[in-house]
């Protein structure tokens, strides 16, 4: 249930504002102040106390056969709110939000609003037009100017160097970070959101949108001659011919000459500004959740998030078994008896399940009977999602959903969209319903980041759009999936969860990682994958690894498959970007801690001061005293909580610790 308080506290008519040119907006808690400048151009600012975070900023709208929103803009009114929320979520890292913000909106001539919001964690605006029926626009100004010296951390949206920009729009959004000052980016490639800014004095400003509708992702490029971001979007694909991978995408052959056509009264996304001063802080911001639309899903309890025994990162491999593993119901039989045994509750069938290139979800190999493994999945209470190349899905929605919903497959793991313009956004939306009308999940992968539809529609369990452990089956040997780990976090995280897909059993200290594909192994140490579960939030969490690397570690496995996916609690503890992170989070009475460490040997004291009184023991998996070494060393204990809360722990380069708390 949601509940929202908006106390009016003024209101303004035109004729008392011939001389108005700045409104300004201040957080709940007066450190942080927006305003917006009415001169020539819309502008935006925002401060902290006296330090300029965002300088004026151009902001606005060009419509086609209108004049441009936000040029030389006249003030029509001007009207006040407090914003105060209490959000129950269903699916999140925490089962409660209490939000409290300023808003102003201010009205313009020519049928248009800007909504400005102040939160003590960040500053959010979004456009709101009254044009009528329809209206296509052209582009949207978001001109983000930074103080000198601001430092960036730009995934680029593609990985090779030279593509125009109009050619950059098709890609996996998921690389890397370039950590440079804004200036020396590479100015010539897009930027995928979220995108984080650290200025001079170290405040965070992660730049993300949410509430996206009908409407195009934002991408950033920078610009070389100033501390300057600016807004980019793909335009309409005009023309699209199916290719891709194995026939499975739809490629933009032309494109036309506007980003969105649009309904002319509604309100545009929300772009976002989380600012806090502690790296840790943005581990448990929450504007992005709270500023989309709230659910439309009236009863979610038939959403069921969990763990899957999954397939495609082990390559199927079974040992010691009887029959030659594959894609085939004796090896799905098997990861099905596994994920029964452990509690999982449920198996992916990957790609391949389908026949190949024909992009037909109804076409279904002959080595897979899908009726017997649904039948054979629910006598042993395990649910089956199935893999779905996104244009083998799109062409028939509606018949492949009720098809296999009818069966009693539970969801679909949707890949290769690599799209973020407004008709592959109008498509996640449209899937969301279907698989909604039908209690279908949607994982949805080789896609762009959360936008706030998983609020709308819970069952939107998760998303990719992050540089996962799959990469390390292929990736050269100085490939850095370890600092990767402790930068996504801090970044891409700040809009929702992510399907990182973790969980390796071979694990490789530094300098022993090699790229395998059918026997993948991770960076770091054993407990860093164990950490992960609890560091990265995953409402449907992967067991990557094979079921029998699995059994042959039955401490580790248990441990993992108890971990929840969705918490009750979430709480920042120390951390630094690139160097670690630490966070505990609670389901129920269990405290669950974890941390992540970068390639050097770490010692540090936790804080556990958050437990409530009483007397707590702990389940600990430790870094091995050989684990620099031999990366799967580790010690697993059970001691008490120190009665003055505070833990000292030791991490070995690329290690990580992780506890479960429980009171007794």
């Amino acid at each position: 249930m949601n509940f929202k308080i908006c106390l009016l506290t003024l209101c303004f008519v035109p004729g008392l504002l011939p001389a108005q040119k700045k409104i300004t907006l201040n957080s709940p808690d007066k450190t942080l102040t927006a305003e917006v400048e009415a001169g020539d151009q819309l502008r935006l600012s925002v401060f902290s106390g006296s330090e300029v975070i965002l300088a004026p900023s151009a902001i606005g709208m060009k419509l086609r056969n209108y004049a441009v929103l936000g040029e030389n803009p006249q003030v029509k009114d001007i009207k006040r709110q407090v914003i105060t929320e209490k959000i129950t979520t269903p699916i999140y890292k925490k089962e409660l939000i209490h939000k409290k913000g300023n808003e102003v909106t201010i009205r313009f001539k020519n049928d248009y609003a800007l909504v400005v919001r102040c939160f003590d964690d960040g500053v959010a605006y979004r456009f709101t037009t009254s044009l009528g029926d329809s209206v296509f626009v052209e582009n949207e100004i978001a001109n983000y100017v930074f103080p000198d010296q601001t430092i960036g951390y730009a995934a680029y949206g593609n990985r090779r160097t030279n593509e125009p920009v109009e050619n950059q729009y098709l890609n996996s959004f998921e690389n890397t970070y370039d950590i440079k000052p804004l200036t020396q980016l590479n100015h010539n490639r897009l930027s995928i959101l979220p995108f984080l800014a650290k200025t001079p004095t170290g405040k965070n400003v992660c730049i993300l949108e949410t509430d996206l509708q009908d409407y195009p992702g934002m991408f950033v490029l920078n610009t070389p001659d100033q501390f300057m971001l600016k807004g980019e979007y793909a335009t309409v694909p005009k023309v699209t011919e199916q290719g891709g991978h194995n026939m499975l995408q739809q490629m933009v052959k032309e494109r036309d000459g506007f980003i969105a056509r649009t309904s002319g009264n509604r309100a545009y996304p929300w772009r976002i500004f989380a600012i806090t001063e502690k790296d840790g802080d943005l581990l448990n911001n929450d504007l992005a959740y709270t500023l989309s639309a709230p659910s439309v899903i009236g009863d979610p309890s038939w959403i069921k998030p969990g763990k899957v025994a999954w397939d495609w990162w082990n390559a199927w491999n079974l040992e010691g078994v009887d029959f030659r593993t594959g894609i085939n119901n004796q090896t799905y039989k098997y990861y099905i008896d596994f994920a029964s045994r452990n509690g999982i509750e449920y198996v992916i069938l990957d790609e391949g399940w389908a026949v190949n290139k024909k992009a037909d979800l109804m076409q279904v190999i002959p080595e897979i009977d899908l009726k017997e493994l649904v039948s054979y999945a629910k006598q042993r209470n395990v649910d089956l999602i199935l893999w779905a190349g996104y244009w083998a899905y799109h062409r028939d929605m509606e018949k492949v959903t009720k098809h296999y919903a009818d069966m009693g497959i539970k969801g679909f793991k949707i890949d290769f969209l690599d799209r973020d313009d407004q008709p592959m956004i109008n498509f996640m939306w449209d899937a969301a319903k279907i698989c909604a009308d039908h209690k279908m999940l949607i994982d949805f992968h080789g896609c762009c980041k959360p936008f706030g539809i998983q609020r709308t529609y819970p069952n939107v369990i998760n998303f990719e759009g992050v540089m996962g452990l799959e990469q390390l089956k292929w990736s050269p040997n100085n490939y850095d999936q370890v600092t990767y780990d402790l930068t996504f976090p801090f970044i891409r995280m700040v809009s929702g969860c992510v399907d990182y897909t973790q969980g390796a059993m071979r694990n490789a200290a530094k300098g022993a990682y090699r790229p395998i594909s059918h026997k993948a192994m991770s960076q770091g140490t054993r407990c860093r994958q164990l950490a992960t579960y609890v560091v990265f939030e995953s409402p449907l969490n992967m067991l990557c690894d094979a079921p029998t690397s699995y059994e042959k570690e039955p401490e580790c496995t248990e441990f993992i498959a108890a971990i929840p996916t969705i918490w009750d609690d979430t709480h920042a503890m120390p951390s630094e970007i690139t160097k670690y992170i630490t966070i505990a989070r609670r389901k129920g009475s269990s405290w669950y801690v974890a941390a992540l460490n970068d390639w050097s040997k770490r010692s540090m004291e936790l804080d556990l001061s958050f437990l409530d009184e009483g007397n707590y023991r702990m389940v600990i998996f430790k870094d091995g005293i050989n684990a620099d070494r031999t990366a799967t060393d580790y010690v697993k204990e059970i001691i008490p909580v120190p009665a003055d809360r505070k833990m000292n722990i030791q991490m070995a380069p690329g290690g990580g610790w992780v506890a479960k708390i429980v009171k007794f």
